[in-house]
């Protein structure tokens, strides 16, 4: 057998020709029409004919900072569920179910009153955490 002997099996393709449809489906046009911007390949996103687009009609505002930490969050409050004299870890917070997702620590903030004695390890304190806590007669170590 050679490649200008291959022929496809028998049933195999259909030959119909759809009558009464025009040349489209023929090929040609392919139901496009003749030329014209519907008639060739798409347009980008967001394109309306020339018209200045929506997304640049609209003010830009404001600016995102590439650079910016974002800590997880826990408030004084709500340490008062760990032991009298216990040390409290990013990783003791974690199983607490405290802090979710931490990307580049943990910040303690002064919201709510500790009346626990606690060592609190963290990256971050505030000056109102970091006072409440010595004031409660705990410490803080920052990691």
């Amino acid at each position: 057998m050679k490649l200008n002997e291959l022929k496809a099996a028998e049933g195999s393709r259909s030959s119909r020709s759809r009558i009464g449809r025009g040349r489209g489906s023929k090929g040609k046009t392919a139901g496009r029409g003749q030329k014209g911007q519907k008639a060739r390949s798409k347009t980008r996103l967001g394109f309306e004919g020339g018209q200045m687009p929506l997304y640049r009609q609209m003010p830009k505002r404001g600016f995102s900072n590439i650079n910016r930490k974002e800590y997880a969050v826990v408030n004084l409050a709500s340490l008062n569920q760990f032991d009298d004299g216990a040390d409290v870890t990013p990783e003791s917070l974690a199983d607490a179910g405290l802090v979710k997702n931490v990307k580049f620590g943990i910040k303690v903030l002064g919201d709510g009153d500790l009346t626990k004695k606690l060592t609190v390890k963290a990256n971050k304190f505030s000056k109102s955490a970091q006072s409440a806590i010595e004031n409660a007669g705990g410490k803080i170590e920052v990691i």
